[in-house]
């Protein structure tokens, strides 16, 4: 257990709190921390996977052993009192290093085995990683591996994940990166639709539908690419997935700007190719606290022999973790 030794009237130093001579667990400051975070007992309870009344009860005895109202109650959920705010940042450094010292401690077990959490895309979960999931499994079944699917940016210093596979380079935080391929992007149609919508002179976007992300992903490199490239195009259909995009191409729909390594070969056509759309890097993300697991190493050496087996494996490049 960490705990905290609280005394009256002093301040709080180097994340350890003082008042009443009372010890606040370290438990006690998760439920304090998600409820400042989402404003609501609801999502922190979706985090914590425990009940409402639950967070509600472990708020209430917190703010007790403080002797401080922690929070206002408001019909529109909970907001921080002023001394609730002058809490905030000291338990978030209490958390940062509890956290610190739980990606230490996790790696020094040998054995390969235990959870790893991965976060990446659903196009890349579902199309690299899962089809070579078996053979792994088979190499460490004593390793349980939970994939988080998102395009948000998953913060691996607050273990929302282990390590990640991304198509964007990180540019803040205690990380490794490695890139391990490239990711390519066409612009695709379905041959019965280019052959009713003919091109208008020599662009193969002009006078043709679209299909493109929906405007909460409109910050996604494919979607910016294709908001430059035609401005004017018509845009028939906004979609929150690639398979959705992908669908409605086959459908004949319009146009998209698709990773070609999820159509190539397919009944789809490229009107544009590679060299004229763009490319991301693919990169392996590891905390660096987390480097020398053996689990995650483990992980770590299955993504890279994944993309290192697939149309995305693009130029060699010399590992920097």
């Amino acid at each position: 257990m960490y705990a905290l030794r609280l005394a009256k009237k002093t301040p709080i130093i180097g994340g350890s709190f003082s008042k009443n001579g009372r010890l606040v667990d370290w438990n006690d400051l998760k439920y304090f921390l998600e409820v400042a975070r989402g404003g609501s007992l609801t999502r922190a309870s979706d985090v914590l996977r425990v009940s409402q009344s639950t967070v509600s009860r472990r708020i209430a005895e917190l703010e007790t052993r403080l002797g401080t109202r922690l929070f206002a109650r408001h019909q529109t959920g909970y907001c921080l009192t002023d001394e609730g705010r002058e809490l905030l940042g000291r338990a978030e450094a209490v958390e940062d290093n509890m956290l610190a010292f739980e990606r230490g401690a996790s790696g020094l077990a040998p054995a390969v085995s235990g959870l790893v959490r991965l976060a990446t895309s659903e196009n890349l979960a579902t199309d690299l990683v899962i089809p070579a999931l078996p053979a792994f499994v088979a190499r460490h079944p004593q390793l349980r591996l939970e994939i988080v699917t998102t395009t948000a940016t998953v913060e691996l210093g607050r273990r929302d994940a282990d390590l990640a596979l991304r198509v964007v380079r990180p540019s803040h935080g205690n990380l490794k990166t490695r890139r391990l391929g490239e990711m390519t992007h066409g612009v695709y149609g379905n041959r019965d639709y280019l052959a009713r919508h003919p091109a208008r002179g020599d662009d193969p976007l002009a006078g043709r539908a679209v299909v493109t992300w929906d405007e909460a992903h409109a910050h996604l490199p494919a979607a910016q690419w294709l908001a430059r490239r035609a401005p004017d195009a018509r845009v028939v259909l906004a979609a929150s997935t690639l398979r959705a995009q992908i669908a409605a191409v086959r459908a004949g729909l319009g146009l998209a700007v698709l990773p070609d390594f999820l159509v190539a070969g397919s009944d789809l056509v490229r009107v544009l190719a590679p060299d004229q759309v763009f490319s991301d890097g693919v990169w392996l993300v590891i905390h660096a606290d987390l480097a020398a697991s053996a689990r995650v190493r483990a992980v770590a050496d299955f993504l890279a022999e994944a993309v290192a087996g697939s149309a995305l494996s693009g130029r060699p490049v010399a590992p920097s973790c």
